[in-house]
């Protein structure tokens, strides 16, 4: 990042670095210094992650707490969860450009790097790091609550106990217009202790698959991965590789929406 770019970062930024090099660094990924040696003198943005990831912790925590006097911890839990996820810091950090400023190395270009949610979801951390180093949690603070509005309000509905096929069927009929289907595919076991296996079809895609002791069960749990997969809070989602590789096939084609 030369000095017109670090410029122009600072412009679109709503505050001003005191320390020009704290958010140079949080631009610097380690695939950058792999390639360009000790030599050159520079640390990556790995650090400033560690230290961001806890503070973004603690300012959502905090307004959460304050926000929603009457939530017990699990609801507080969920929400923070959903807000401080890799998809929607990925998602924040798209909307501020905040790829076009990274120092990746050759193959991580390659490859991809600049939209990567991990990568995305690191560097908006390690920025928070760097604004809390340079102008303290404040700072944070009015930099990170005003753009997680919307994110809370998108993520409320999950933590005031809408269960998963809920939630699925909301977001497929807003987004899609249409309504989730669920197909029994397979069960097992004696009738006293059976598995069911269950998916969850939106035009005919399938986009989630579960498994459980009763067929409710087994909907709530392919509803669950349905909304991870898409990108939706799913607090209660748990991976089950065994299954995901079983219907690797059917779930393919959903992979990257």
């Amino acid at each position: 990042m030369n000095g017109a770019e670090i410029t122009q970062l600072q412009k679109s930024l709503p505050l001003t670095f005191h320390n020009v090099e704290l958010l140079q660094r949080a631009f610097i990924h380690r695939s950058y210094l792999n390639e360009a040696g000790e030599e050159s003198g520079l640390a990556d943005n790995e650090r400033l992650e560690f230290l961001g990831d806890s503070v973004l912790g603690f300012v959502m925590s905090e307004y959460l707490f304050a926000q929603y006097p009457t939530f017990q911890e699990g609801p507080l839990t969920n929400l923070r969860a959903a807000l401080v996820r890799r998809e929607t810091l990925a998602k924040l950090a798209t909307q501020w450009s905040l790829g076009d400023y990274l120092w990746l190395g050759n193959g991580e270009e390659e490859s991809d790097g600049r939209q990567r949610p991990a990568t995305l979801c690191a560097v908006f951390e390690a920025l928070i790091g760097a604004i809390y180093l340079d102008q303290g949690v404040e700072a944070v603070r009015s930099f990170v609550l005003p753009m997680m509005k919307k994110e809370l309000k998108l993520s409320a509905e999950a933590a005031l106990g809408k269960d998963a096929k809920s939630r699925m069927q909301e977001y497929a009929q807003r987004t899609f217009s249409l309504t989730p289907r669920y197909r029994e595919v397979d069960s097992s076991g004696p009738d006293h202790d059976r598995t069911f296996i269950m998916t969850v079809t939106i035009g005919g895609k399938v986009y989630g698959v579960g498994q459980g002791r009763s067929k409710g069960e087994a909907t709530q749990t392919a509803a669950a991965m349905g909304l991870y997969r898409l990108g939706q809070h799913a607090p209660e989602y748990e991976p089950n590789p065994a299954l995901a590789e079983r219907f690797a096939d059917d779930l393919r084609e959903t992979a990257s929406e």
